[in-house]
This record gives C-alpha cells, structure tokens and sequence, in this order.
C-alpha cells in the first residue's frame, strides 16, 4: 500500500460517522486533494464551539457560508454576526462558475447552486430587524461586569435594581436607570438613605461616566422595548430549512463597548431561556462571531471571566459558538480549550513574531505523520485550511490539510433593490421595529418630583401668608418706661394744678404712640 492509499484509509477511517455530517471538502497530501477522501464534521458534535482563523484573503469568511448553509439545509437555525456585510447574499443562489466545478470534481460531489431563508438584524439604525433588551432583562450583576465597576460601586447598581422592583418603577433603557442613580443623591437621598443606607454621589457619578461611555457608542439605540425574543432565532422555513439570521455590524466596529454588551446580553438570555438539551444529535442554534477579537480586546477581567463562564456551559442547551478571527492568539486560552472544531486558514510570516505565533498554533493541533503543521500553516492556498474536529465520541479527528467546497449561495453581497425586498417581506419587521416608550423610571419619578416641588411651594406660600398675618397686627402695649413717666407727670399735674404740665402732657402721649408706631 502506497503512501497515498494509507492516508485515504487514515482520513476515511477517521472521519466516518454513524450519524447526519457536513462534508467540508477533500483532504490533500502534498498539495493536492485526494478525491473522496472527504472531511465530514458530525452534527451531533457541532454545539462543542470552534474557531475559524486564518490571515486576510484566506478564505474564512467563505468557510462561515459553507458551515452556515449546510446547517441551514440540515434544518439547523443560523446567527451571523456580519461585521464587513459580505454575508447577505446567502440569500440567493451561487451563480456557478467552472472553477467551482473543477474544484468540486477535485473532492468527489457535485457543485449544487442554492439560496437559503435569510432574516437581516440590526443593532443601530441600519435596516432590518431591531435587536434591543432593557436595562432590567440585564440585571444588577451583568450590568456591573459590562460598565467594570468597582464593587462598591456594583452594590449602588444592585441598590438601585432592589428600589425600582421596591417601587415598581419599569427600568426600561438608560435615561431610567440614569434617572433613578441622580434621584438617589438629590431629591430621594432622604429616601434612599432610610431604605438602604447612605449612597455616594461620588460613586453614583463614576457609574454615570460608564453609561455615558456606552450611550456615545449608540448603547441608547439597543436599551429599550420591544425586547428581542431570542426563540425568533430558532425559526424553520416550509421546507423545513433553517433561518440563517445576519446581524449587520458594519457600523459598529469601533464601538467594541457595543459589541461587546450585545454579545453578553444575547448568550446570558440564551443560556436562561433554553433548555437543557445535554449531548443531543444536533445542535439547536450556532452562532457565529466574526471579528472576534472584539469581543476580547480590551475586556475586563470580570467580563472575560463571564464570557468564558457562558461558553463553558451554553454548550449543554444545544448551542454552539464558533469564533472567526485572523490569529487563534486572539481568543483566550480558556475559551480556545473548549472548541472542538478548529479551521485553520493560511498564516502570514513577516516577522519574528508572526513565526513564533505559528509555531504556537502548530501545537495547537493533532500530531501526524502526514505534515509539517508549521510549515503547512504557511503555504495553504485560498479556499484550503488545515481540519480537527471531534468525532462522534469525543475524540480528535485526524489533521487533515483540506481542500474546502465552495458555497452553494452568492459570494457577493445583495443589490440594493435584493436587501430592501428582503426586508420588507421580513414578519419580524412589524413585531420589532415600533419604537415603543411607555411610561417607566424615567418619567415616573419625574412626576414625583413634580408632586414633591408642589407640595413644598404651597408650604412655602403659607408660610409667607402666616408670617405677613402676624406682621400686621400691632402691639398695642405700651412702653413701660413711658408708662411710669406719664403716670409720674399726670400725678404731678393734679397735685400742682400746673398749667404747663397741662400743655406738656398731650405732646408727651403724642411721642409715647410715635415711639410705639416705630418699633413696628
């Protein structure tokens, strides 16, 4: 048995499934793809997470297509996260080309044109179908990990959720949670104090700076209703075909704050709403996060360790994740342990330090007696990629450099024209896309405050009005200096019978009134 015929039995034996799969392509031995010596990825293993990487140009943006469309086919729902919008035409058919034909005849099957069921989202005010949750649906804890903020500050923010579920007081989006941390230090310090303790205006205002922070990367456009319901990602067409549902992030790539709240608010609502589905055959939903340095890149401790929480324990609701980036060295080592299955595109040596990244990558993977990963990691062609997955018990497949399919919908974007009549014929557009604002926080204690400044004018003006009441009424007292003298003089005066005290003695009353009028 020759070489070539070893490694055909080495990939055939090792990629063989029981149940449904995904063919990837053909694998190859030096260079060139050996027919039917096909990778196949097992459904029943795809909610295990992977990573796609690989240098610009290299492919990996088609390697998602290909992966999400034949979930889709399988009947498998799909989220996207399209960061550099070349992901639309998913929604219509391959125009064919024979280099695609030549290639398909290389790894052993028919190249088959199709579109598949498309929904566009958005974040921000792109069209397509508004994604938002409440301040409320985040709770306390993921709030305070999202802004990093100190633990004391972490305990006003949980102070502020226990006052409005206190109170009653819907905390829809960031002006109500804003308008709550402001009442808490001025009009309601009194009743926040009684309540709960004393709160510092200080660390109320650095909790302001961080909302502030996350408003100026359009964090105000996600807050509020109507929430996205995260089952309306798991739809299934007539033909039985799943949603691939693209998320159009075009406009936010250097909002990573954004990015990032979105990405952790979706898995936690996931994680809590699902159900437990363990090592079932298929997975319920993959998702898909390109640019996924985004996420991590400048992260908190404390979010970190949320994600990596979130990805270690989401597999078992029947989820997967799979991470799309330039360099493996982009996710933490944490969450790069927990993927299953790894499509590793061409890397790019042009310094000392790219050569030591590679040699690191090389050890990321399975051993083999059939390549030099290293040097295979660096002379893979466009549309190549070296494989490892798992196979239908858990263990690593073998490394397989792989000629990969190409997908069966358009490599190009929508027309202008294509995505408007998409979305106009979305049934999501009319359940998500009315701004609703009823009455919350924000305008509640507004009106309380209201009341309250009411109320303290009318005691302002009776107080005014009792105090000019009592103004105006004399004294009629007289002085008791000039009580006695005139008692003195008028006792005089009928002793005497003197004429000029006779005279003296009115002028001396008319002075007595005056002295009285003036002390008024």
């Amino acid at each position: 048995m020759n070489t070539t015929e070893t490694f055909f039995d080495h990939i055939e034996k090792g990629y063989t499934t029981k149940g449904d799969f995904i063919p990837l392509g053909a694998a190859m031995l030096e260079g060139e793809a050996i027919t039917n010596a096909l990778v196949k990825i097992p459904l029943k293993t795809l909610n295990r997470h992977g990573l796609i990487a690989g240098a610009t140009g290299t492919g990996k943006t088609k390697s998602l297509q290909v992966l999400a469309e034949n979930l889709s086919e399988k009947g498998i729902p799909v989220l996207l996260m399209d960061m550099k919008g070349d992901l639309s035409g998913i929604a219509q058919a391959s125009g064919g080309h024979p280099k695609i034909d030549e290639r398909h005849e290389k790894i052993g099957f028919a190249f088959e044109p199709k579109s598949f069921p498309v929904e566009i989202l958005s974040l921000s005010e792109q069209d397509g179908v508004r994604l938002r949750a409440t301040v409320s649906e985040f709770g306390p804890v993921l709030l305070s990990r999202i802004l990093d903020v100190t633990e004391t500050q972490a305990g006003i923010i949980s102070v502020v959720f226990k006052y409005c579920d206190d109170n009653k007081l819907p905390l829809l989006d960031l002006k109500d949670f804003k308008k709550v941390l402001q009442y808490a230090t001025s009009e309601g310090k009194k009743e926040f104090q009684e309540a709960y303790g004393r709160i510092s205006s200080s660390s109320t205002g650095a909790i302001l700076r961080r909302i502030i922070e996350i408003e100026q990367q359009g964090g105000d456009l996600f807050f509020g209703e109507k929430s996205f319901e995260v089952d309306d990602l798991t739809r299934i067409d007539e033909d039985g075909r799943g949603y691939i549902n693209i998320l159009r992030l075009t406009d936010i790539q250097d909002k990573p704050k954004l990015f990032s709240t979105f990405m952790l608010s979706l898995l936690a609502e996931i994680y809590e709403t699902f159900p437990e589905q363990g090592d079932s055959g298929r997975p319920e939903l993959v998702i898909f996060i390109d640019e996924a340095h985004l996420i991590f890149k400048n992260a908190s401790k404390a979010l970190l360790e949320q994600i990596e929480s979130i990805v270690k324990l989401i597999r078992s609701k029947g989820i997967g994740l799979y991470f799309v980036t330039q360099n493996p060295t982009d996710v933490p080592d944490a969450v790069l342990s927990q993927l299953g299955l790894k499509i590793q595109h061409a890397l790019r040596a042009f310094t000392a330090k790219d050569r030591k990244a590679i040699k690191l990558t090389a050890q990321n993977y399975p051993d083999t007696d059939f390549y030099d990963t290293a040097e295979v990691l660096t002379s893979l062609g466009i549309g190549e990629a070296l494989v490892s997955a798992l196979d239908e018990k858990g263990r690593p497949t073998p490394l397989a450099a792989t000629l990969l399919r190409a997908p069966m919908s358009r490599m190009d974007i929508l027309t202008k024209l294509e995505l408007k009549e998409l979305i106009d014929n979305s049934s999501l557009i009319t359940k998500y896309n009315d701004v609703v604002d009823r009455e919350s926080a924000y305008e509640i204690l507004n009106e309380k405050i209201k009341r309250a400044q009411k109320i303290a004018e009318k005691e302002e003006e009776r107080k005014a009005k009792s105090s000019r009441s009592s103004g105006s009424r004399r004294s009629t007292r007289q002085n008791p200096i000039v009580k006695v003298l005139l008692k003195s003089l008028l006792l005089y005066a009928e002793n005497t019978n003197c004429p000029v005290m006779e005279t003296c003695l009115p002028i001396f009353v008319y002075l007595n009134l005056s002295y009285e009028l003036f002390k008024l």
